[in-house]
């Protein structure tokens, strides 16, 4: 933490404030008081909050009210000090606060001249203004509260009452309660809506460093028990429970403990989450991707487990909104149900709830360490940061030149002419008819060398004949063609040729609606033949009409074609690569699309 200030002032002279400040650092009373005390820094090792503070004096004989405002907006608090021992300068001290922002200290001085309190009159002034956080009344002279004044200052700072808690109706601010309610449901593991015992000591483990004794544990239940009508429910603690307990700290002055529970969640002074939290430092190289690690993944399969409440391995609507609960928004919207596999139902299966994770780490990472510290990774993990459940792949050269692959997780761009049948592709690739709905991106998993690997295919909505440069980076191209447009083929010819040709990343060509009669592409040379000329695989067959095991194969060659993409444009030419890749695979393609037709002449 920075330095911060504490400005003495009052309006009226002969109060005592640089004595106090004197008493402080000398540890007795000074004979001699200059008018106004040098500025002072109390090194950080000697105060009790171990933070150094900034002590600056203010003298009206020597200083200007302008100077006095000057201090004041630089200033973290105000120790306002009046006489004690008279009572025009208690009632003054309501005239003296009223333009000052930032939190205040009453301070009443000169005790020892007085016996009683002056509480009775200082108490209206309190509740008329919000920034007082208390009043000390202290001796310089007998040297009475005098660390204690600074040590309220201190706190006044790092532990202010004005975000947490409303005086008038003493209760927790809005502010407060939500983001007191976002850490119990993140505390509450076995989301039953209580704190048991030992999640209450996991808490308190987190916060704190150490758990409850299992007597102060009852205590604690009891009080909340004797005071709340539903506080405590099956020997656990409730939400209204947590939160009459962290009402019950302020009130009796133990801000710092509700500060300290809202920091270890990642709340700053003004109640928000902070960027350092949500936002950790994560450096991606050029061409390097994100992926989530085991760690990041058995984190979000604790959370699926926690909310799937009916325990039938999908996520509900109303199971994923209570999962989000404790984010400021829902981050997944109604496209997710079009992006992943989900169950007859047409909720997000298990499976699915795991796919859409890995889309977000693959595609916007910072985004994603978001939704992960929303969700209280570091917490529940005890990490430091979301990044730890996030793996950075090496680069994309580096795999070239070893000729083998680490990631886990494959992009593939779907390229062709509007009409082509891209998104009848892609939800195939999740087991569903085509949608009139655009997806752009789908995912789903494929085995290669039983291997479990991630694919994504995203359809690239072509508004112009030809993609820009950022549009053809991929992992494998699946150029698309339409075997009843005489037109269709010669566009992924010029996508080949200006993106691809050069370049290293595979493509496969794929022959759409095979179901309806094929005419002669108006390209110089047939598809069959431009693959063979440019090395690459034949025309893959693909027909919405029938997806069976012909059609889903693709799936895995283009993932094939992204592990080993060394092998573009000279060995994935070779049948007899394929044969490898998918044995007997062409035979069941040729089998199969011959048997389609049969059966439609038939028909």
């Amino acid at each position: 933490l920075a330095p911060f200030i504490l400005s003495f002032s009052s309006l009226t002279a002969k109060v005592g404030k640089t004595s106090l400040i004197m008493s402080l650092v000398g540890e007795e009373f000074p004979e001699q008081v200059p008018p106004r005390a040098e500025e002072i820094t109390i090194p950080a090792d000697v105060t009790p909050e171990k933070v150094p503070t900034h002590i600056v004096d203010y003298s009206e004989k020597e200083q200007s009210d302008e100077v006095l405002r000057d201090e004041i907006i630089k200033v973290n608090v105000v120790m306002y000090v009046f006489n004690k021992s008279r009572r025009c300068c208690v009632e003054s001290s309501s005239v003296s606060v009223g333009y000052i922002r930032v939190p205040i200290i009453l301070v009443g001085n000169k005790s020892d001249l007085r016996c009683g309190s002056s509480m009775e009159t200082i108490l209206p002034i309190m509740n008329q203004f919000s920034e007082i956080e208390t009043c000390v009344e202290c001796s310089a002279k007998n040297l009475k509260n005098i660390s204690e004044l600074f040590y309220y200052a201190q706190k006044a700072v790092l532990h202010p009452t004005a975000p947490l808690y409303d005086p008038e109706d003493k209760q927790l601010k809005p502010s407060c309660v939500r983001a007191l309610t976002r850490i119990f449901y993140i505390s509450d593991q076995d989301n039953d809506r209580i704190l048991s015992d030992a999640e209450l000591n996991s808490f308190q483990k987190s916060c704190f460093g150490n758990p409850l004794a299992p007597q102060a544990l009852e205590d604690v239940k009891t009080v909340v028990w004797k005071n709340t009508s539903d506080g405590v429910q099956d020997n656990g603690l409730t939400l209204n429970g947590f939160l009459f307990l962290n009402t019950l700290f302020i009130q009796r002055g133990r801000h710092e403990t509700t500060w300290t529970i809202l920091r270890k969640f990642g709340y700053d002074d003004n109640l928000e989450l902070t960027d350092d939290y949500l936002y950790p430092e994560l450096r991606v190289p050029v061409g390097c991707t994100t992926e989530l690690n085991h760690q990041g993944y058995q984190f979000i399969q604790q959370l699926f487990d926690k909310y799937d409440e009916d325990k039938d391995s999908a996520l509900s609507p109303k199971e994923l909104r209570n999962l989000f609960c404790v984010c400021p928004y829902m981050p997944w919207g109604p496209e997710v149900y079009m992006t992943v596999p989900t169950t007859n139902k047409g909720y997000i299966s298990n499976h699915g709830y795991l796919c859409q994770w890995t889309l977000s780490a693959y595609l916007d990472i910072h985004r994603c360490l978001e939704h992960l510290g929303y969700l209280g990774y570091p917490i529940l993990t005890e990490q430091d940061s979301q990044t730890a459940g996030v793996t950075v792949t090496r680069e994309k050269k580096v795999d070239l030149e070893k000729r083998q692959t680490q990631r886990s997780v494959f992009l593939c761009k779907v390229i062709g002419p509007r009409g082509t049948g891209k998104s009848a592709f892609l939800q195939a690739f999740l087991d569903r008819d085509s949608s009139s709905a655009f997806c752009p991106y789908v995912i789903n998993t494929v085995q290669v060398s039983n291997q479990e690997k991630y694919l994504i295919l995203n359809e690239v909505d072509v508004e112009t004949e030809f993609l820009k440069k950022s549009d053809a980076s991929c992992d494998v191209a699946c150029l698309m063609y339409d075997i009843s447009d005489p037109h269709s083929f010669n566009y992924c010819a010029s996508i080949y040729k200006q993106h691809y040709m050069e370049s290293n990343i595979p493509c496969v060509l794929v022959a759409s609606k095979v179901d309806l009669p094929e005419v002669k592409q108006f390209h110089g040379m047939t598809p069959a033949e431009f693959c063979y000329k440019h090395r690459l695989p034949p025309p893959m067959p693909f027909s919405t009409l029938s997806l069976d095991s012909t059609s889903k194969n693709i799936y895995t060659r283009l993932a094939w074609a992204a592990m080993y993409p060394h092998l573009n444009g000279s060995d994935m030419s070779n049948t007899t690569f394929w044969l490898r890749v998918a044995l007997g695979s062409a035979v069941v393609a040729v089998l199969g699309f011959a048997i389609y037709r049969a059966v439609a002449r038939l028909k």
